[in-house]
């Protein structure tokens, strides 16, 4: 029996080195390129002490790569130095002079030993004029003698960021070839970027809006790091700034993903929207600014950790909440959704495959790219659309204008022809014209300031009315307060019966509150289920919280809507304005506050603002 066992242990020895062994790279005539990854033989130096020649002393040490077929060697973020032994064996008549490329620009450190004996060094901590060949990859001249069966090359390769290694050998022409159409492609890439950035700039210059700024920022932020990771930057923008080289990657993607987070707060608006996931999208935010501050006082790997994990956390909230958006039925979110899920899937998988979660092949070493080219693609759609939609609009206004005056024309030419005839006909016609235009003016003039669905003030005309009131307040040293008044779970009212339930109980309420008030009083809806007064000729806050009283009071009594029975309820904040320089857009936001305080405090309830 021990014999057996002692046999069976030689034999699982032997299976474990013939399932180790590497064979020779074996160079036919007519090859072009090989991919190298399952033919390469790795030893991980810990210490990152050795040399080549204590690793040629341990080459029975060496192990395959554990990688597939159709993936490239990736060690995640290691802090180890790994040496990859490649065996090369050209058959007749293949070529002797090859190129050896390792396609991942934000190494650190490679160091070439070829089988001559030579030695070059390179990496994205060296300037680029250090590189053996002028390239954004890594590219290395191997000659092979020809009298040598088997030639033996040597890498050690170590990095602080995330240590992927895809090798290729190439002959010369066809390596050019390639690489003539990857900087054409990457050149069309950065080309779609900086004209969409270019065109956002320009929206921000003539409409102010803040989210095309964010938006303009986030596409810097993203070239920088995707010139980082393609190798362009070294190559044609900071070639002597090798420290800046380094950090790059790192620092411009965590600012991408900074300003993409407040533009995706911006363009969903999650502080109103979305208040649960808004402190998630604030939270990263500050992690991504962190981690763009983090490679000044801490390792760089720490950094380059922080921004993968975060940048694939940001990418699940950001769906969630463009998802539900999309689903409340926000403007714009259908697009944005679609947009921005095609980048952030691409985030996520490169940054999965930074952490050695994914594989390293094609589409997950290329993922960022292909995600932002066609989230660029999809917005300039929207955009396109958006625009074709005002040139309709605008084509319907001037159609109506030219068909009015052609109306207007007839008019005119038929009452020349019988102007003796029926001028007291025309005069009659005419006049009830421009009644008409008055009426529609008028109609046109209460559509603009009025609430389609509860007839109050809109936004719009409740600007207006606050400004004045706040203008005659300073004047006279009175004093106004302001109510902001939101229905408590009206979202179960319209999830339970209805939107058309829900719409009668606002009409209700808005009848209400036109019962409540005096007839100097303005009362508005801002929006949903918010509504806002404002209350003038004020002798003190006591007024203001009687009114308030008022106002609990008549919603508390219950109301029939449609044949159903409602008891609703509503909170209220107050803010008084007695004559100081505050602004109607601080009233509100200090109403506002004092409103969620009511909210907090349980509801069917006011909450005054205390300075």
């Amino acid at each position: 029996m021990p014999r057996i066992y002692a046999l069976l242990f030689l034999l699982c020895c032997w299976a474990c080195q013939i399932g180790t062994a590497v064979g020779a790279i074996r160079l036919a005539p007519g090859t072009t390129v090989l991919e190298l990854a399952t033919q390469v033989a790795i030893l991980e130096d810990a210490g990152g002490r050795l040399a080549l020649a204590d690793v040629q002393a341990r080459s029975a040490e060496f192990r395959p790569a554990p990688v597939k077929a159709d993936a490239a060697i990736n060690f995640g973020y290691s802090s180890s130095a790994w040496w990859l032994r490649l065996d090369i064996e050209a058959a007749p008549g293949a070529s002797r002079d090859w190129l050896l490329e390792v396609a991942f620009p934000t190494l650190d450190s490679i160091d070439y030993f070829g089988p001559d004996g030579e030695r070059l060094s390179t990496g994205d901590r060296l300037p680029f004029a250090a590189r053996p060949l002028t390239h954004r990859n890594f590219v290395f001249p191997v000659h092979l003698k020809s009298d040598a069966a088997t030639a033996t090359l040597w890498l050690r390769i170590a990095s602080e960021g995330t240590l992927t290694i895809p090798l290729r050998l190439w002959q010369a022409e066809a390596f050019w070839q390639d690489s003539l159409g990857a900087y054409a492609v990457l050149s069309v890439y950065f080309g779609m970027l900086l004209a969409l950035a270019l065109y956002n700039l320009l929206l921000w210059f003539s409409l102010r809006d803040q989210n095309y700024l964010t938006y303009v920022l986030f596409a810097a932020s993203m070239a920088v790091g995707q010139l980082s990771l393609n190798g362009l930057g070294n190559q044609f923008l900071w070639p002597n700034w090798p420290a800046w080289g380094n950090l790059a990657f790192t620092v411009g993607f965590a600012a991408a993903g900074l300003f993409g987070a407040l533009f995706t707060r911006g363009f969903l608006d999650t502080r109103r929207n979305l208040p649960r996931l808004d402190g998630a999208v604030i939270g990263l935010a500050a992690l991504f600014a962190l981690c763009m501050l983090v490679p000044l006082v801490a390792p760089y790997r720490l950094a380059a950790i922080l921004t993968s994990i975060t940048g694939v956390t940001f990418s699940a909230v950001a769906v969630l909440a463009g998802l539900r958006c999309w689903r409340a039925g926000r403007a714009g979110a259908s697009t944005f959704l679609l947009a921005w899920t095609v980048l952030l899937v691409g985030v996520a998988v490169v940054g999965l495959r930074n952490l050695n979660l994914l594989p390293t092949t094609f589409l997950s070493y290329y993922a960022m790219q292909m995600g932002s080219a066609l989230e660029m693609l999809l917005l300039s759609f929207a955009l396109a659309d958006r625009i074709n939609g005002l040139r309709r609009e605008k084509d319907a206004a001037q159609n109506e204008a030219l068909t009015t005056k052609q109306q207007l024309v007839g008019v005119l030419q038929r009452s020349e022809a019988s102007l003796e005839r029926r001028v007291a006909e025309r005069t009659g016609e005419l006049e009830a014209l421009n009644a008409r235009l008055r009426e529609n003016e008028r109609q046109l003039q209460a559509l603009a300031h009025t609430d389609t669905l509860t007839g109050l003030a809109n936004r719009l005309l409740f600007d207006a009315r606050l400004e004045q009131s706040l203008q005659l307040a300073r004047r006279s040293r009175g004093q106004i307060a302001l109510l902001l008044i939101d229905l408590d779970n009206f979202k179960t009212i319209n999830d339970g019966y209805g939107h058309a339930i829900g719409d009668e109980v606002l009409r209700c309420t808005a009848q209400r509150f036109r019962v409540a008030l005096r007839e100097v009083d303005t009362v508005a809806r801002l929006g949903g289920d918010e509504f806002v007064i404002v209350l003038t000729g004020l002798s003190g806050t006591a007024d203001a919280e009687r009114m308030a009283e008022k106002i609990l009071g008549a919603i508390r009594e219950p109301m029939r809507v449609l044949g159903l029975p409602m008891e609703i309820t509503v909170s209220v904040g107050i803010a008084m304005f007695s004559g100081s320089d505050l602004s109607g857009p601080e009233l509100l936001r200090r109403a506002d506050l004092a409103m969620y305080a009511a909210k907090e405090a349980g509801r069917d309830c006011y909450r005054r603002f205390a300075v």
